[in-house]
């Protein structure tokens, strides 16, 4: 089962942002400074490559009690064992997601109107994933920012946790929250830093959860 609480400080680790450091390594210290959930985004790698990935990754998270997410991949969070999947609005339907894994995963869907945010609650999706809220660089497809107006609107228009995600920073993290949401998703927040544990701690101390 899905802690609401852990949706707090959400990490997307995406490779490309490693700049030559350890994935143990960076999540460990990411963990250790407040993230409470995270998830593997790997668009590159082959499916071998990413199962490693996700069993390596599973290790440390497992441990720590932080759940672990797989982007898009049902086969490889299901193969893995990790503990949910997050899927976009042209990735597998998730009525198919849900029959296929069952009570396996958790699963998180992507969504940027009222309309898709509604659709998915009733499809059930355990949380939903808004955004982007502002413009970003660290996701090829994220689309036309959506704003804090509307991502507040989403998180009125459902009863499940909404974690907001793109163009988050420190800077803005706090009126983000404003919105209602259960808590932000951060790539280059965290991993274009120099130092992930400390950007994750005052992340954490920011949105003040």
């Amino acid at each position: 089962m899905l802690d609401q609480q852990s949706l707090a400080l959400y990490l997307c680790a995406d490779s490309t942002f490693f700049a030559g450091r350890k994935l143990e390594r960076i999540l460990e210290e990411a963990i250790e400074g407040g993230v409470g959930i995270v998830q593997l985004r790997e668009k590159t790698a082959s499916s071998r490559e990413f199962y490693e990935i996700a069993r390596a990754a599973l290790a440390i998270t497992k441990a720590r009690g932080v759940p672990l997410v797989v982007n898009d991949r049902l086969d490889i969070a299901l193969a893995a064992g990790v503990d949910g999947v997050h899927v976009g609005q042209t990735d597998l339907p998730l009525s198919a997601v849900k029959r296929i894994a069952g009570s396996k995963l958790f699963v998180g869907v992507s969504a940027g109107t009222v309309t898709d945010a509604i659709a998915a609650e009733n499809d059930g999706a355990d949380y939903i994933g808004a955004g982007a809220v502002f413009p970003t660089t660290s996701k090829d497809d994220a689309g036309k920012a959506i704003g804090v107006e509307r991502l507040a609107e989403i998180c009125a228009a459902v009863r499940i946790p909404v974690v907001a995600i793109g163009g988050i920073s420190l800077d803005n993290a706090a009126s983000v929250m404003q919105a209602g949401v259960a808590g932000v998703a951060v790539i280059s927040a965290i991993l274009s830093q120099p130092d992930i544990f400390t950007a994750a701690r005052n992340l954490k101390a920011r949105i003040g959860r």
